[in-house]
Parts: C-alpha cells; sequence; structure tokens
C-alpha cells in the first residue's frame, strides 16, 4: 500500500510540476524555414538564451579577477608547434571572447569560455605558479629546494615544453626535480616527455609521483578502450570544428584539447594518502580515489597554507559520467572526499587551486568554494534517489531536477561540464544499471532495426521529415532530434532528414550551457551535413605512448580485439620471447578466446622471439610480420602458421566509426 501511495504522490506532483511549468513558460516564438538554417539562431534560441542571461549574475566580475590575478607573462609566438612545423595549439584562436555573448551561444557559458581562455603564467601565491590556457588542463609548477616540482604536465609533450619554457624564461631556469600527477586522465600525464627523459629519473633520481592504481587505470582508458573513447572524445571536444561563435567556443572544463604528441612516462612511486617531504616541500596527500578519477589525490601544502584538489573541485560542476565514455563515478564519495577537506583544511588553506581553472583566495572564499562543490554533488546523488526510489525511471528522474538555489550565485557549481540532467543518469545507472526496470527495455532491438520500423507506423518518410520540421519550427528541439534521427536511421542517405537533424543539433547546441554538450552537438551536425573528417587519427598511437604500457597489457589489449569468426584452429598456445626484457608470455588460443598468461608454456605449437620495439612497431602498424621475420628481427620456431591465425584474427578497428548515422 506505501509503495502504490508513493507512487501516487509522484505522479501527483509531477503533474503539479508540469502544470506550473506550463503557466510560467514565455512563449516560444515560431518561425518557418523552408530549407533548414545553417549557423544562425533561429528565434527559439534567441529566446532562450536572452531567458538565460537574464535568470543569472553574469555581470559579477569576482571571477574574472581571480582568473586575471598574479599574471606574470605570456607566450607571445602565435602558435606552439611540433617538432615537424605542425600546430599543436594556436595562441590566438580564443580571440574572438569578446563583448557579450552572440545569439549562437548560450551566455553563461560565453563568459565561462572568456575565463577559461586567458592564458600564461600566473603566481598562485609565494613559491607556486601555474601555467593556463594553452591546454586542456593546467600545469602547476612549485619550488623546491634544487628545482621545480611539476604538477600535471598537461596533454601533449610540446604544450608542457612550452608551458615549462614560459616559467623557465620568466622565473629563471632550474631543472625539473619532481613530477606528480594527480589523476589518471591523460591531460594530466600525457605531456610528461615533455619536462623530462628517462635519463632524469634514472640519472638524477626525478621521482614521478601519482595516486595508488595510475598505471593500471590510465592503460585501461587508453589502451583497452581507448578506440571508442578517444573517437567520441572528437565530439566531446569539439576537436574536428573551428572555433568561433557558431563553432567550438570552449570545454567547459578549460579551452579544449591541444593536437600533439601523448607521451606516458610511468611512475616511480604510487602513493594513497600520507606526508611526504618532496624536494624540501612538504607535501600532505589525500586520498581521493573513486571521486572524479579511479585513481585520485589531492595535496595540503602546509607551509604555503595551499590547498591543491586536483580535478575534484574545480570551476565547474564536473561530468559524473563522462560523455566521451569512462566507468561511472561515485557522486555521494565525490561529495564526502570534498566534505572531508573542506573539514580538515578549510581553516587552514589561504588558496585553493585545482587541475583546470583560476584559484580561489582568502579562507572565507576557499570555504565557500569548497562548500558549493561539496554540495552540487550531493544534490544531484541524493534527488536522483529520492526520484527512483519512489519509482522514477533513469530519464524521469533527470528532468525533475532542477538548480538548486546555490548554483545561481556560485559559478563554480553550474553545468560547464557536466550537466544535472545526464549526471543524474549517471547516479541512476550507478545504482540501478543501464535500463529502467520495465523488461521492454531490457532486450531491446537495435535503432537500425526499429528506426525503419518506426518510419513506417508514423507513415513513412514525407510524414515523418514534416513532423520533424513541424517541431523544429515551434523550438521543440528535443522532440525534432527524435524523430529526424529515427529517420537517419532508417535511410542515412536521405540528404533532407540528414540536413534538419543536423539544423536542430545546431540549435541544441548553441542554447546549451555544457560547453561539452555544445561541441557534441555542433561535430555531430558537422558530421550529418559534411561526413566524417579525415586524418585526426587517435594521438595515443605514437611509440612514445606505447613503449611505456607494460607488455601484458599490450596482450590484454590484443584479445580485447580477437575476432572468433576469423579462428578455425582447435585451441593452441603461442610463446612470445622478448629478446631486450627477458619476458615472456604464453598466449591460449582458443575458437572463441585468447588468454595471455605471463611466463612460457610447456608445450607450445609455436615460439616466437623478438625485442620489445619491434612488437611495438607492429601494434603500431609501422612493422611488417613478414619482413621481419625475413631481416632476422623475428624468429618463429614450430609452427609458423599457427602465428599467423593468431595475428589474422585479431579485428583492426577503424577510429572514425559513424556516430549520428548507422
Amino acid at each position: 500500500m506505501l509503495n502504490k501511495l508513493n507512487s501516487m504522490m509522484f505522479v501527483f506532483c509531477l503533474s503539479l510540476a508540469a502544470c506550473a511549468e506550463g503557466e510560467n513558460a514565455p512563449a516560444i516564438p515560431q518561425e518557418s524555414f523552408e530549407q533548414p538554417p545553417a549557423g544562425v539562431a533561429t528565434a527559439a534560441t534567441r529566446a532562450a538564451n536572452a531567458s538565460f542571461a537574464a535568470s543569472l549574475p553574469l555581470e559579477d566580475q569576482a571571477d574574472f579577477e581571480d582568473a586575471s590575478r598574479g599574471f606574470l607573462a605570456k607566450i607571445e609566438d602565435d602558435a606552439i608547434l611540433s617538432d615537424n612545423g605542425a600546430v599543436v595549439w594556436n595562441i590566438r584562436q580564443f580571440d574572438f571572447l569578446t563583448g557579450a555573448a552572440p545569439a549562437t551561444v548560450n551566455p553563461s557559458l560565453w563568459r565561462q569560455a572568456k575565463l577559461a581562455s586567458q592564458h600564461g603564467l600566473f603566481q598562485v601565491t609565494e613559491g607556486i605558479w601555474q601555467v593556463r590556457g594553452y591546454d586542456l588542463a593546467v600545469m602547476t609548477i612549485i619550488e623546491g629546494r634544487t628545482g621545480w616540482i611539476i604538477v600535471d604536465p598537461l596533454t601533449t609533450v610540446e604544450t608542457a615544453a612550452a608551458a615549462l619554457g614560459l616559467a623557465n624564461s620568466t622565473l629563471g631556469t632550474r631543472p625539473v626535480s619532481a613530477v606528480i600527477y594527480t589523476h589518471s586522465h591523460v591531460d594530466h600525464f600525457g605531456g610528461a616527455r615533455g619536462v623530462i627523459n628517462e635519463e632524469d629519473i634514472a640519472a638524477r633520481g626525478v621521482p614521478v609521483i601519482a595516486p595508488a592504481g595510475f598505471a593500471d587505470h590510465a592503460i585501461t582508458e587508453n589502451v583497452l578502450a581507448g578506440n571508442h573513447m578517444s573517437r567520441r572524445a572528437i565530439l566531446m571536444f569539439g576537436s574536428s570544428i573551428a572555433r568561433g561563435e557558431t563553432a567550438h567556443v570552449s570545454s567547459g572544463l578549460g579551452p579544449g584539447l591541444p593536437r600533439g604528441s601523448i607521451s606516458l612516462v610511468l611512475p616511480t612511486e604510487e602513493v594513497r594518502s600520507g606526508t611526504r617531504i618532496i624536494d624540501g616541500v612538504t607535501f600532505e596527500f589525500i586520498d581521493a580515489a573513486g571521486t572524479e578519477a579511479p585513481a585520485e589525490f589531492m595535496f595540503y601544502l602546509p607551509e604555503k597554507r595551499a590547498l591543491c584538489t586536483a580535478e575534484v573541485a574545480s570551476g565547474t560542476f564536473h561530468n559524473v559520467l563522462t560523455p566521451r565514455g569512462a566507468k561511472v563515478r561515485d557522486a555521494l564519495a565525490w561529495s564526502r572526499v570534498i566534505d572531508s577537506v573542506l573539514a580538515e583544511y578549510g581553516d587552514r588553506s589561504d588558496v585553493v587551486f585545482a587541475s583546470h581553472h583560476w584559484p580561489t583566495w582568502g579562507a572565507e572564499n576557499v570555504r565557500a568554494h569548497l562548500t558549493g562543490q561539496r554540495d552540487i554533488y550531493r544534490y544531484v546523488h541524493d534527488q536522483t534517489l529520492r526520484q527512483a526510489n519512489t519509482g522514477a525511471t533513469m530519464t524521469e528522474a533527470a528532468e525533475t531536477l532542477k538548480d538548486p538555489s546555490f548554483a545561481y550565485n556560485d559559478f563554480s557549481t553550474r553545468g560547464y561540464y557536466g550537466t544535472l540532467n545526464h549526471n543524474a543518469k549517471a547516479v541512476y545507472q550507478h545504482y540501478f544499471g543501464w535500463w529502467s526496470g520495465n523488461p521492454s527495455d531490457y532486450h531491446a532491438l537495435p535503432s537500425e532495426v526499429t528506426a525503419s520500423r518506426y518510419v513506417e507506423a508514423m507513415g513513412g518518410s514525407s510524414s515523418v521529415l514534416e513532423l520533424g520540421k513541424s517541431a523544429f519550427e515551434q523550438g521543440d528541439y528535443r522532440w525534432a532530434a527524435e524523430l529526424l534521427n529515427h529517420l537517419v536511421f532508417a535511410d542515412p542517405a536521405d540528404a533532407a532528414a540528414r540536413d534538419w537533424l543536423a539544423a536542430t543539433f545546431e540549435q541544441l547546441g548553441f542554447q546549451t550551457e555544457s560547453g561539452a554538450w555544445r561541441s557534441y552537438y555542433l561535430v555531430a551536425a558537422s558530421e550529418l551535413r559534411n561526413g566524417l573528417p579525415e586524418g585526426l587519427n587517435p594521438q595515443l598511437s605514437n611509440p612514445e605512448f606505447v613503449r611505456a604500457v607494460p607488455t601484458m597489457d599490450l596482450f590484454n589489449a590484443m584479445a580485447a580485439r580477437f575476432n572468433p569468426a576469423k579462428m578455425n584452429r582447435q585451441p593452441y598456445v603461442i610463446n612470445f620471447v622478448f629478446s631486450d626484457t627477458d619476458e615472456q608470455i604464453a598466449v591460449h588460443v582458443s575458437p572463441d578466446v585468447i588468454v595471455p598468461r605471463s611466463g612460457a608454456a610447456a608445450e607450445p605449437k609455436a615460439s616466437v622471439q623478438m625485442s620489445r620495439e619491434t612488437f611495438d612497431s607492429i601494434l603500431l602498424g609501422t612493422g611488417n610480420v613478414p619482413a621481419l621475420t625475413l631481416s632476422g628481427k623475428i624468429y618463429i620456431s614450430g609452427d609458423a602458421l599457427s602465428v599467423r591465425a593468431f595475428l589474422n584474427s585479431l579485428d583492426q578497428p577503424a577510429f572514425w566509426f559513424p556516430i549520428v548515422t548507422p
């Protein structure tokens, strides 16, 4: 009986909310379009953005004062270049971010974009500096007794080297005495070889310190699941579209991603928490595993009364489940970690700085910042569960969440990167999985099958197109997207359907406050209009990165590419022997799975001997197995055909797989 009453109350509350929303909602301007518009804001979008601007104190200058505080110098060149002269980061790419927001950009996101695009070297406090605005992330430089302690060396070798170069030219050249990765995401370690190399570690003993589990999680994301995540990251970060008022303006978390070489220097030490003296500086490490990243820590510098919150608390509401794809995060644990830091360090910190955005100064402001960050993750967690426990599905729960009162004054809690809507869905997934509980969802047909049936049921392509156009003209873009998506998946060659769906995605992008959502919508629109772009292949496919990955992890990545349809042999074993690393891996091959195991098997079908460098070249596609065998760099004993059968059973996934079309 109680469950029935709860359900009735939930429906009643939803009905009241729907009525209130309908009564107070402004009239949506309607327009007629003979052709789908491109690159312009419709009347509905202009009205939505104007209404959004009126709801927030966008004129507040406090963040702008903090973002520019301590400025010392900036890179004066037009671009950061690679060794071959390619542009890695265009210094001037965000110069258009001036004045009031255009109609094609959510005004709150425009404000955040202007803040995030401020670039240069900034002093945080005595002995601490940050280089901001040349990458998605921020690189922190701490003065040690003998050199620079580098915290989070950005995404690429080139941007990290440029950031260190700016610091050295401004503050005086010093060697790097330590490197710290705050967590296991690539924008915080990919530029490591821009600031250190193996000689620094081996000859000078430079420590590379990371949170416990860093190596495992960094490799899982970037090797095992790297192809899919990298493809979706193109949409999320707007990597394939221009910068401008109708294109990418910001990622919300930072300006955007650079296009350079991603490296991996494995840590010399992984720590979870505790106090450690690094080059004369006291660090109190704070475990934050399972929050923004599965391996993460924050740290406190007691001599400087400075707190680093890594990416746990920054200048935005973050992703509980990122659009590029990752393991879902625990919003409750996230909030509790911030609360523990607030309780322990809130009264002892004169400044808090993070791995993105700009610092916050003053003990009272530090406490307010941490309170807002704590509360936004707690809010999305508790309110989602409150709705779910009344019977709401994932989508229903997400639709009920509105901005909490504090988000109207605390811009750091706004959804410039994550959003309440999709973070609520992530909380639901964390507890209940990916389906609604309704059995019709549990074994649903794929979109490629249902799309044509929906189109037929709605009266055919022409009828659906008219319905979609009508929804578009009424400014009902979410419904237009659903209708037109069916049409595109039923017939991806239907040019009119693609153009109208692209126009719909564009208006959704123009309205959203999230930089990640905006880029995702606008890249999707571009792919519908122009097809998949060429180039921009994932930057992880380079020798610098692959050579740092442990051999067993590479074999596990190969196992994830095994295609049983290509294997018609009975089970057998191949021993792989690496002459330069003294490693042996036995690969157990069956018609359904391959299982790598450390050590050699007693009776292998074949044995393959090579160097690890040769193996890397095969994985990177730069080495040809027959040619390497003829040259003597690969030696095969036993049944060579079994080796060929194994290699031929591995899929070579294309990077540019379609997302917005079947």
